[in-house]
């Protein structure tokens, strides 16, 4: 449940780079390890986040846990759909359960972040 064409975090985000947009959302893996996800906090459209900051929460029935920034850049969309339904990201990590589009400011900070099979040797695949 890795797809090769993503890049990814280790702390469990995955990044999809369309010309200098990301979006970004968390792995299958992550929401597996959450469960149910009950509430999502996500940052304000035009906010500009650091590679590695946290820019929001995840609220599951097992955990709280932050959503960092994979890259830096300016925050120019967030799926509101997620505002009443978080459990998309249960349902369709990968898919509708997307969080944020980043406009990326430094495209080498790709370099920081893991392939597919980096990613698959992180949580043991």
């Amino acid at each position: 449940m890795v797809p090769k064409d993503l890049i990814f975090t280790k702390e469990h985000e995955w990044v999809q780079i369309e010309g200098d947009i990301a979006t970004v959302g968390i792995t299958h893996y992550a929401q597996g390890e959450l469960g149910d996800i009950v509430f999502i906090e996500l940052p304000e459209t035009g906010e500009d986040v650091a590679q590695g900051e946290s820019i929001g929460t995840i609220e599951a029935v097992k955990a709280v846990t932050d959503l960092f920034a994979p890259l830096s850049g300016e925050i120019v969309e967030i799926n509101d759909a997620l505002d009443g339904t978080p459990e998309i990201i249960n349902q369709d990590p990968y898919g509708d359960g997307w969080m944020v589009r980043i406009k990326i400011a430094d495209k080498s900070e790709t370099e920081n972040l893991l392939t597919a099979e980096q990613y698959k040797e992180l949580i043991g695949e």
